[in-house]
């Protein structure tokens, strides 16, 4: 498998340095430079080892969660603790931070519940943000004082 592997990543890289050799030079405008057949099928392959890297992971993360009863059951606590926080962080968020006629007179066209999402997102990232240095910091003070 690994063979196979490599012969197809081989491929690949002969296959965009031919087309990296074939990109429009820097004096062509930009339209027609877009419209480039090396540049083109240089996405097509970035797109496809994207979504092959997503599939891979999605696969071997998910085979690993139903490996066992316990990764399942850590996966289900992790899922229902982050629904659980985005709930809190939802009604934390009041949508009226911003005030919605001084961004239309700029021509920003928002509502309040736009606002309220926007504000319910930076609650999680304010609130996960808070858990990950606890979870960093209280095992090493916890170190320091059972020494």
């Amino acid at each position: 498998m690994n063979k196979i592997i490599k012969i197809i990543l081989i491929v690949f890289s002969v296959l965009g340095t031919i087309l990296w050799t074939q990109l429009p030079s820097v004096d062509m405008p930009r339209g027609e430079a877009i419209e480039s057949g090396s540049m083109n099928f240089m996405f097509i392959i970035t797109f496809i080892l994207l979504a092959i890297a997503v599939l891979a992971s999605l696969f071997f993360g998910l085979k690993n969660v139903f490996a066992s009863p316990e990764g399942l059951k850590r996966t289900l606590i992790g899922v229902g603790g982050l629904l659980v926080v985005a709930i809190i962080s939802y009604f934390l968020a009041t949508g009226t931070d911003v005030d919605l006629d001084a961004m239309r007179a700029k021509g920003l066209e928002a509502e309040e519940s736009t606002v309220k999402y926007i504000g319910m997102f930076l609650n999680i990232f304010f609130i996960l943000t808070a858990v990950a240095i606890l979870a960093m910091v209280i095992p090493g003070i916890k170190r320091t004082f059972n020494k």
